[in-house]
């Protein structure tokens, strides 16, 4: 398998979105002409250790909206229109085609339509599925908060692939199979406790910071500084730079080696950190470790910060989802690189978000399948909520979805080398990860997730 494309932080207006980046919306149909699919072996319709996931059956009526005796039809909600990047749209594309051909759930085929929510056109894709789909299955967008209530007013479910808002993350009627954030907790407490206090102790007393000066970002700064400083971290140095980029990053950089910075967070698009780095590169300065963050754990990063590859010390913590250097030792990786390599020839590389994707795509359709005939939104959505162990066949750690304020409590952490990226020893053995995290619960207020209750909805109405 391939290195992943990864998250993308892109400037938009005056704020910074978190997507996906990857290959032109164009390139979907110049791939898949590639190997035709015949030359290429059937995939297995058991998925690693979840066994058979989609198969045959006999479903005999409509029983939601969205069923049809023979169709199940859910949306994916996607920023394509605006990223040019079809990484959602192509992850459903390779789940259904492999579902469908084992069977569907329980007889039923699925049926997907990809919403381009365009960045902004959120709640007009949100209203269009809920007039027409059954569920949001693998999606996401940047600006996600602005339809959720939307959703919750028509009780529309969601299994997203990721989340970015406040608001939205750990809404009603939304399940994350991996999550992507916490409502409550920080999601990356693991990482930055080993970061302070084994990896590199020396940085605790000299954190610094930059942000692209956003709206999104300064909560994503608000949030890591509240952390830090509560496992007993000093921030030395915080600063921001304008989201459109800087043409000369030499005067930050003399900045961060003035105050001595020895921990340094960044968190804006991914084009500028290469220029940061390459302007401490030429000053001679290096930081014992700059948080790359994970929208950067991709090849196009290690290419483009060049020699600072190997003088800089970059890190992300990929929060308990399996590295793609792995892969040759976890079946789930090699499973998906199978059904890619079949339903999607042609296709360059598989991306960390499509395997948030896949995930999401797994526990819909176990749930979905354990209702049989009967297929409703509730008991989709109450049979996701009853796993408190879920690992997407072994694509991630453990998930308590059962728990929406605080189910991950592990992680793994990547360095960028001039080779690519390479998994850190974190004194797990052979583990992936380590676990038993207690994650930092924040206490500032950096907003709630929507309820059913700010629309003037309740359980009891949801079907």
């Amino acid at each position: 398998m391939k290195s992943p494309r990864g998250l993308v932080i892109l400037s938009a207006t005056a704020l910074v979105l978190i997507s996906g980046c990857g290959r032109d919306a164009g390139d979907v149909e110049q791939a898949q002409p590639g190997a035709p699919q015949s030359a290429v072996p059937a995939v297995s319709g058991e998925f690693a250790d979840l066994g058979s996931v989609c198969g045959k059956g006999t479903p005999t009526k409509a029983s939601a909206q969205g069923v049809s005796a023979d169709k199940i039809s859910v949306g994916v909600l996607t920023d394509v229109g605006f990223t040019k990047n079809p990484e959602f749209g192509d992850a459903a594309k390779v789940f259904t085609s492999w579902c469908n051909d084992h069977g569907g759930i329980a007889g039923r085929e699925l049926e997907v339509k990809v919403r381009d929510a365009n960045l902004t056109e959120v709640r007009q894709r949100v209203r269009e599925a809920c007039r027409d789909d059954f569920a949001l299955v693998g999606g996401g967008a940047g600006l996600d908060a602005l339809g959720v209530k939307d959703r919750l007013s028509c009780l529309l479910p969601s299994y997203p692939a990721q989340v970015a808002q406040t608001g939205s993350i750990a809404a009603d009627l939304e399940v994350s199979a991996s999550p992507s954030d916490l409502p409550f907790h920080d999601i990356a407490t693991g990482f930055r406790r080993w970061l302070i206090t084994e990896g590199y102790p020396g940085s605790i007393g000299r954190i610094g910071m930059v942000d692209a000066d956003s709206p999104v970002t300064k909560v994503l700064a608000d949030k890591s500084s509240e952390t830090l400083e509560g496992l007993g971290a000093t921030i030395v140095y915080h600063d921001r730079y304008p989201v459109a980029g800087v043409s000369d990053w030499t005067p930050y950089a003399h900045a961060i080696k003035e105050k001595q910075v020895r921990g340094l967070i960044f968190n804006g698009q991914p084009s500028q950190l290469p220029k940061l780095e390459e302007a401490l590169t030429q000053i001679g300065y290096r930081p014992d470790w700059i948080d790359a963050t994970n929208n950067n754990y991709t090849p196009f990063f290690t290419e483009a910060v060049g020699s600072s590859a190997s003088f800089q010390n970059n890190l992300v913590d990929l929060g308990g989802v399996a590295p793609f250097e792995k892969a040759d030792s976890v079946p789930a990786l090699r499973q998906v690189e199978a059904m890619f390599a079949r339903y999607l020839p042609g296709n360059s590389e598989i991306t960390f978000p499509q395997l948030r994707a896949m995930s999401a795509w797994l526990l819909f359709a176990k749930s979905a399948a354990s209702c049989g005939d009967n297929l409703t939104r509730r008991c989709v959505y109450e049979a996701a909520l009853s796993n408190t162990s879920w690992t997407a066949g072994g694509l991630h750690a453990p998930v308590d979805i059962s728990n929406r304020e605080n189910p991950v409590r592990c992680f793994n952490v990547e360095q960028a080398t001039p080779d690519g990226w390479k998994p850190v020893d974190l004194g797990t053995g052979a583990a992936l990860y380590r676990c038993g995290v207690e994650n930092y619960r924040f206490t500032a207020d950096y907003g709630k997730p929507a309820t059913l209750g700010d629309v003037g909805k309740s359980m009891t109405e949801f079907e």
